[in-house]
């Protein structure tokens, strides 16, 4: 795991970690503007227990690294906009008068703050932001070495899956060729009873004739009596 002194002078393994914001929460809770958006100088200062002017230092040194993680300053009708906006949700959400500034105001984002906090030296706050961000990499990076284990387990399982499959290959084979010959048999089976069915079927049609020959022999047997029996 790196150490903590690695964030304060790598810059890319700074920008590593900018996206973890929720290390900020984690510590300590960070008063927003009512944008939800930004904080002042104050606020950053207010968080990491320093003095404003620290902050101002800091952002000094790193204008540029920071302005890439959202900080900006506000002039002329930049600031008389945003203040504008800033004056409504404040008064709609506390009533209380919105602190103004006369010509310049510098914001900071999520990112921005925590980008100072692996940089600023002389905070207790933020060696605790630091030390949380490489405490959770070194717990993802241990998540992902389990990962990997498991996926290697899982192929070893797979591979004698493979193996016996290929010891079952002639069994399934066998069972395959004994199937197809029962389906030979079956069929054979089943144009035998076909026919006896049709045999039977004409069967039965001679024996209706038989039947009918039967009656009408009968019948002239009845008229040749009855006719004797008149003589």
């Amino acid at each position: 795991m790196p150490q903590e002194g690695a964030l304060l002078e790598s810059r890319t393994l700074r920008f590593e970690h900018v996206g973890r914001v929720d290390a900020l929460d984690k510590i300590k809770s960070l008063a927003m503007l009512p944008d939800g958006v930004h904080v002042r100088t104050e606020d950053v200062a207010r968080y990491f227990e320093v003095s404003t002017g620290v902050v101002r230092q800091m952002t000094a040194r790193h204008r540029a690294e920071l302005a890439e993680n959202g900080m900006r300053v506000l002039r002329g009708s930049d600031l008389r906009r945003f203040h504008s906006d800033m004056v409504s949700l404040w008064g709609a959400e506390a009533g209380e008068s919105y602190p103004q500034a006369a010509t310049q105001l510098t914001l900071y984002t999520r990112r921005a703050v925590l980008n100072i906090a692996m940089l600023l030296r002389d905070s207790d706050i933020a060696r605790c932001v630091r030390t949380y961000l490489l405490d959770a990499e070194d717990d993802l990076r241990r998540g992902y070495v389990d990962l990997d284990r498991r996926v290697t387990d899982v192929e070893a399982c797979l591979g004698g899956v493979g193996v016996a499959l290929q010891e079952l290959g002639p069994v399934l084979n066998r069972m395959s060729y004994r199937l197809d010959s029962l389906d030979r048999r079956l069929e054979a089976t089943n144009r035998v009873v076909g026919a006896i069915s049709n045999r039977l079927s004409e069967m039965s049609a001679d024996i209706n004739r038989v039947d009918a020959r039967v009656d009408e022999v009968v019948h002239q047997l009845r008229d040749l009596r009855r006719g004797r029996k008149r003589r």
